[in-house]
């Protein structure tokens, strides 16, 4: 009831004053116009007369069901309460407010008619109801507001705690957050550049981070070479969140004498209740960073999550070779234990999955004489000819389904996770939690959600393939132990995920090729287990064809299952990547009844991020997501918005 009957009473007094006065003006002219003048005036006044009457009996009645309420023996007791108190009716509307209300809430503006809504916005009353005290700001001061129900209506009180919520806000803006930074490609730019140069880089990264610390009213402080200590406050990493680390663009500036960049990694804890605590999450979120490539910020939350900002940047190669020789030991030793090995790739295998799987299980059946076999579902493996190829040279019993495997499992079973890490996406997730020794060797930047507590994880996510990685660990588990078929499936990895050596080709990428050729891999052979059919090319070109482009991205998709869609539409993504001024391609497409998004860039955009924005994952240049109860054109419109608001893009703003 928003200005009722009584609240307008003013104005018909004043209408029925007029009204007399015209009478009296008319009686002379004309009795009948005297008469009806009349009339409307003492109608007015009766109306008001009777509004006000009802009024007062209703705020009466109101008020003694509050005092019921309250435990009050007296009416005035409501009046002399030093808190805003305020009745409101049945239909919200306020019937009656104390003297404190009047002068703290409403001093300017009478509040009886008004909707009690005006007062607890955004809230609803029954949200206040329902509710142990609820927060709302009036005129820059903050209440929490307390509702109980009456006969009539709904008694509100307001407890003005403004300066105990400011002292609150204020604890919570200076708690302490630890940041870690670490100089992630220092030793890849002092391999190739001047002593004089590495100095001058070094110490310009050194000023970036000492001033940045000090921007946010903290400090930093050189744990060792290339490893900083930065400690700072939540409100200060609250705005650079809003602001997307801006620090990593401002490192990325400092560029070496060959024109490449520094990059750096920093890890934040934030929300620990200690600061050691604090640290540990920094720490933490700091490995997260490296694993995903480097050159970015990740943000660990109270909640476990993570939030991730940067990452844009090729990752740099590492050429150190002791890791992959202690992790060959190490792995060797695991195996050595195991009574049987079995490996196992992500769900629709590809030939990088099924080629890397092929490299190890050759080197575990001959040079560790161990038994071994391959978990693949072969129906819906992408790496077909790969297998049948196996099949053709009387290897195909090293190929085990999921089913059979879970029957070989003992306690002493070893199972290697191969190229992928997250526990979503492995071939059997049922295998998974059945074996209790784990082995994870991937490629991909590594995801929140990972394999954990496996007894070996090699992660490498500078690596090309997981192929490559497995190329190296091979030669020192048995140099020469491969055979020319086995050696072509992993140089068939390669290929894939290398674009035929276009990307993410490092020198180690060659040194795995070339040792690959002197096992007898043929190229030709291998350039054949790409060939497609012509219901395959058929079903690509298709795809292509229906690609719109945005900026700079190709969005393709299908609404029907076509033959080898699976295939066609990884390959339509790379074919769309060969037209001019397209730097990233997403298709879209059923299957099996779950939408899917195949994503590629040539490097200048971070297509991970994009896929993990819709819940997927991958690398930079390569990465996939699967959507549920989706349809093509909801999930179409999901990545255009994503697309839009820049996410993997070098000029990312905060949403």
């Amino acid at each position: 009831m928003k200005h009722r009957v009584w609240v307008s009473s003013p104005i018909y007094l004043v209408l029925a004053v007029i009204m007399l006065v015209m009478a009296c003006f008319s009686f002379p002219w004309s009795r009948a116009v005297f008469a009806i003048e009349m009339g409307l005036a003492v109608v007015a006044v009766m109306v008001v007369l009777i509004s006000n009457f009802y009024f007062r009996s209703y705020v009466g009645t109101s008020v003694k069901a509050a005092e019921k309420v309250l435990s009050l023996n007296e009416t005035s007791a409501l009046q002399q309460f030093t808190m805003p108190v305020a009745l409101s009716g049945p239909a919200g509307d306020v019937v009656w407010v104390n003297d404190a209300f009047v002068n703290t809430i409403s001093p300017h503006k009478e509040c009886r008619g008004e909707n009690v809504l005006r007062f607890i916005y955004p809230h609803t009353l029954e949200q206040i109801l329902k509710n142990a005290g609820t927060d709302v700001t009036i005129d820059q001061r903050q209440y929490t507001v307390f509702a109980a129900k009456t006969k009539l209506g709904c008694l509100l009180y307001f407890i003005d705690d403004t300066y105990y919520k400011e002292i609150n806000r204020e604890y919570v803006d200076r708690h302490p957050v630890v940041c870690l930074a670490y100089f992630d490609n220092r030793e890849e730019l002092a391999r190739d550049i001047s002593s004089s140069d590495d100095n001058r880089i070094a110490s310009e990264v050194e000023n970036v981070l000492f001033n940045w610390a000090q921007s946010m009213g903290g400090f930093s402080y050189r744990i060792n070479n290339g490893r900083y200590l930065i400690l700072s406050d939540e409100m200060h990493i609250r705005e650079e969140m809003e602001h997307r680390f801006q620090i990593l663009d401002t490192i990325r500036n400092i560029k070496s004498a060959d024109h490449r960049s520094a990059t750096v990694s920093i890890g934040i804890g934030r929300g620990a209740n200690s600061q050691q605590a604090s640290e540990e999450w920094a720490r933490r979120a700091l490995d997260m960073a490296l694993g995903r490539g480097g050159d970015q910020v990740a943000v660990k939350q109270k909640d476990d999550s993570y939030e991730f900002f940067g990452g844009l940047s090729k990752g740099v190669e590492k050429h150190d070779k002791v890791r992959t020789r202690v992790i060959a030991a190490t792995l060797s030793d695991r195996i050595r234990q195991s009574d049987t090995v079995l490996i196992m790739g992500h769900k629709f295998s590809d030939l990088d999955a099924i080629g890397s799987s092929i490299g190890l299980w050759s080197a575990v059946t001959r040079a560790l004489q161990r038994p071994a076999y391959v978990v693949v579902n072969e129906a819906q493996s992408l790496a077909g000819p790969l297998i049948q190829k196996m099949n053709d040279d009387g290897e195909g019993d090293c190929f085990l389904s999921p089913n059979d495997a879970l029957a070989l499992v003992s306690p002493r079973t070893l199972l290697v996770v191969m190229d992928t890490h997250s526990p979503e996406f492995v071939e059997s997730p049922e295998l998974l939690k059945a074996v209790s020794k784990v082995v994870v060797i991937d490629h991909h930047r590594l995801m929140v959600k990972h394999i954990e507590n496996a007894v070996v994880f090699y992660h490498e996510p500078y690596a090309s393939s997981t192929s490559e990685m497995v190329a190296e660990l091979v030669q020192y588990i048995g140099e020469n132990v491969l055979t020319r078929t086995e050696a072509e499936a992993l140089l068939a990895g390669i290929m894939l995920d290398t674009k035929s050596f276009s990307l993410k080709t490092g020198v180690r990428t060659f040194e795995a090729a070339a040792y690959l050729r002197r096992r007898g891999a043929d190229t030709v052979t291998v350039k054949r287990l790409f060939s497609d059919s012509f219901d395959t090319y058929k079903t690509k070109y298709r795809i292509v064809s229906s690609a719109d482009l945005l900026d700079g991205c190709a969005v393709a998709y299908t609404e029907q299952e076509l033959p080898n869609l699976k295939i066609a539409s990884a390959q339509a993504a790379d074919e769309l990547l060969t037209i001019e001024g397209v730097m990233a391609s997403f298709v879209i497409y059923p299957s099996d009844g779950v939408m899917n998004v195949s994503a590629r860039s040539m490097g200048d955009m971070n297509v991970q991020l994009v896929m993990e924005a819709m819940g997927g994952g991958g690398h930079l240049t390569m990465a996939g997501a699967q959507i549920k109860d989706a349809t093509v054109e909801q999930v179409r419109s999901q990545l255009i918005e994503i697309l839009r608001a820049g996410i993997g893009r070098g000029t990312i703003q905060k949403k």
